[in-house]
């Protein structure tokens, strides 16, 4: 469909869905504002329960690439490694955004967190016995990756059932992204320290042990009885209406390209981060936990700036600068060859980055329509995820040939030129976003804001 038609349709999107009205909203200053989604209780589970989990989960990603490295000694390991674990994402999001639509949200991810144990645990226990070898961490690899299709887009869906008061949404989500990065700054950190004193197997152990926390607090929770939907349809027909959804609407398109752009060229960086740290730089799973700790408290500092925003309106505009500022701090970081100045770069690097995920998720969880909640969540999963691995496959073969620094220079460029591209589509996007705001109370109608101005 063209950029005219779509801009002259329904403001609904394709399918003519409707959407809920959101809440009109609170006026809470300071802190209040900034952590207001905490008053729910679900939500207030979900997050201490995550919190624990996700360092776990953290501490399990640099103990597994540091492993790989050790083992191999190979970027193109690295890179390979990296693919088996984000591919299944592209193959199964879709279809795990059908069933996703169709589940109960919180029993999918009771599963996705059990079999996520059970695959750090058999790590831990390969590891501690010795027994450890690239193909096992291939093929276990991989089996996180089928988890991950249903649980990353289950997760994103479950968002609007933890919080009941729509107006709180995108602060819920920005919460989520600060939780995330406060993860992020812990996990690496003590893997580093770990790494040095044990072995891997302890990081893989904690990580196992960490889902326990948010199992408990899943069943925990306090939900409506979940309204399972029974269609007639086929697997083929909603995946189809799905696509149509995302490829024909295009705030929700333009914004997907973009981030698929950036998960293919800028995201594979954290998988060269061990060369950095150990030929670069000359240091060792320390230095490896320093440039993630700080790469996570860039991605922090933009994640609680986002939570202490009173609304959705203006983060369309975020999304090219975050972009810009992610591939602006990639640039540096390839031509630093100095610990300190690499710990700034890729501070700046996981502002940008951080800044630009969490505000598209708030844009599209704000603009989709419930029905379709699910599968367009797949189809975000797989922009970000699915794309991973091709792009971890090329940074790693790229860094074969002429090094990980040139790669990630390349790259940054890259991303740069998709912040470009989408800041001329700026105009277009904001000719659908605006009557979609209106119609959900969240920017005052025109006959409204006339009437004050006639008033005033």
């Amino acid at each position: 469909m063209s950029d005219a038609s779509e801009q002259n349709g329904n403001a609904n999107g394709p399918g003519n869905s409707v959407r809920p009205t959101a809440a009109p909203p609170r006026n809470p200053d300071g802190a209040s504002r900034t952590w207001r989604a905490l008053r729910h209780r679900n939500f207030r589970l979900f997050f201490g329960g995550q919190t624990i989990s996700l360092v776990g989960t953290w501490m399990t990603r640099v103990a597994t690439a540091w492993l790989v490295y050790r083992l191999t000694k190979s970027a193109l390991l690295l890179g390979t490694i990296s693919f088996a674990g984000q591919i299944p994402t592209f193959i199964f999001a879709p279809f795990a955004g059908v069933l996703i639509d169709r589940l109960d949200r919180r029993q999918v991810l009771v599963w996705t967190q059990v079999l996520s144990m059970v695959q750090s645990l058999a790590l831990a226990a390969l590891t501690f016995s010795g027994h450890i070898t690239i193909h096992w961490i291939l093929g276990l690899s991989v089996l996180q990756g089928i988890v991950n299709a249903f649980d990353m887009p289950a997760r994103q869906s479950f968002m609007v059932q933890m919080v009941e008061d729509r107006a709180d949404l995108s602060n819920a989500i920005a919460i989520n992204s600060s939780m995330v990065n406060a993860a992020r700054l812990i996990g690496p950190s003590l893997a580093g320290m770990l790494i040095a004193v044990t072995s891997e197997g302890w990081c893989f152990l904690v990580d196992g042990i960490s889902y326990i926390a948010v199992i408990v607090s899943l069943l925990m929770m306090r939900l409506p009885p979940a309204a399972v939907r029974r269609v007639a349809t086929s697997t083929w027909t909603e995946l189809r209406v799905g696509w149509d959804y995302v490829s024909q609407f295009l705030p929700i398109r333009t914004i997907l390209m973009l981030f698929a752009v950036i998960s293919l060229m800028g995201m594979p960086f954290i998988v060269l981060m061990p060369l950095f740290a150990a030929q670069v730089l000359r240091g060792g799973p320390h230095t490896l936990g320093f440039l993630m700790a700080a790469n996570g408290c860039g991605a922090l500092i933009s994640a609680i700036w986002l939570a202490s925003r009173k609304s959705v309106l203006g983060l369309i505009r975020v999304l090219p600068v975050a972009a810009a500022v992610f591939g602006f701090g990639l640039i540096g970081f390839g031509l630093s060859h100095t610990f300190w100045l690499s710990m700034i770069t890729v501070f700046v690097a996981g502002m940008g980055m951080m800044l630009g995920m969490a505000a598209s998720n708030t844009v599209i969880q704000t603009l989709v329509t419930d029905d379709k909640r699910g599968r367009v969540m797949s189809y975000y999963t797989m922009a970000f995820m699915g794309m991973a691995p091709f792009g971890s496959l090329l940074a790693g073969s790229l860094a074969h040939i002429v090094g990980a620094p040139l790669t990630v220079i390349v790259n940054g460029s890259a991303v740069i030129l998709g912040a470009a591209w989408f800041t001329s589509r700026l105009p277009s996007i904001r000719k659908v976003v605006h009557p979609i705001y209106q119609e959900m109370g969240i920017i005052p109608a025109a006959k409204e804001m006339a009437a004050e101005q006639v008033q005033s």
